[in-house]
């Protein structure tokens, strides 16, 4: 079975808790731990999971990097979901799909924060290319703060295909496009929905946008060229939370 490095506090404790990645060693650095490594060493005890004690040196050799704050695990890779995993639940008006795609995200810190932003809000899944995109790496897990090992991610082949089959499903799917001149804050964002993220550099592809439903910018004033992708996204993902869960009250 093929493994990986998984490695940092909140990465390794989220997966444990999530149980769906099989944990073949825990590593923790030599010296002494802090309670909250202790926690992460309880709970893998409790599961019976080899627990191993390295340097810190060995650590960074393990997890390529020395942002392991002291701990890392050899895990199977990460399990991604299928397309029917997500659109799997019963849909209703009072329960709306909504999910994230995320067109050529090449850059793990985005497709971290966009993970870890749409695990917050609630999104059904994300979906992401198999081509042209960062996969769901160690490093995406801890950028997202372990958040990727609760959600549902599905790599697609055709992210066009995999489009109109949400659209068969009811979904409206909307692009994030700083050109576009309707603005996000004016769209109706409450029904099924999926909302599309571009690429760092150069949004999103436009045989993408080509089959949105519709295209919307965020409004912004000053000399700055356009949000950084995650933050676009986070942007775009609260407006659709707000309004899905708040729009009555205000």
């Amino acid at each position: 079975m093929k493994t990986e490095i998984l490695y940092a506090v909140h990465p390794v404790a989220e997966a444990l808790k999530a149980g769906r990645r099989t944990f073949f060693a825990l590593y923790i650095t030599a010296s002494k731990i802090s309670k909250r490594l202790e926690k992460i060493v309880n709970l893998a005890e409790s599961m019976q999971i080899p627990i191993k004690k390295v340097s810190s040196l060995q650590l960074n050799d393990m997890a390529q990097t020395p942002l392991h704050q002291g701990i890392s695990a050899k895990v199977s890779p990460y399990p991604f979901a299928c397309l029917s995993d997500i659109l799997s639940r019963p849909e209703s008006a009072d329960n709306p799909y909504f999910l994230l795609l995320l067109d050529n995200i090449v850059d793990p810190q985005n497709m971290g924060a966009l993970i870890r932003t749409a695990f917050c809000v609630g999104t059904d899944g994300i979906i992401i290319p198999k081509d042209r995109s960062v996969s769901a790496t160690p490093a995406v897990s801890k950028a997202s703060a372990g958040a990727l090992e609760h959600v549902l991610l599905a790599q697609v082949t055709n992210m066009v295909n995999t489009i109109k089959i949400l659209k068969q499903k009811g979904l409206w799917i909307v692009g994030m496009d700083r050109k576009a001149d309707s603005h996000l804050f004016s769209s109706n964002l409450t029904g099924s929905l999926g909302i599309i993220i571009g690429g760092e550099q150069k949004g999103i592809r436009p045989l993408i946008k080509t089959h949105c439903d519709f295209i919307v910018s965020i409004p912004q004033k000053g000399s700055i060229d356009s949000l950084n992708a995650s933050v676009a996204g986070a942007v775009a993902l609260y407006e659709a939370y707000r309004q899905r869960n708040y729009s009555a009250e205000s």
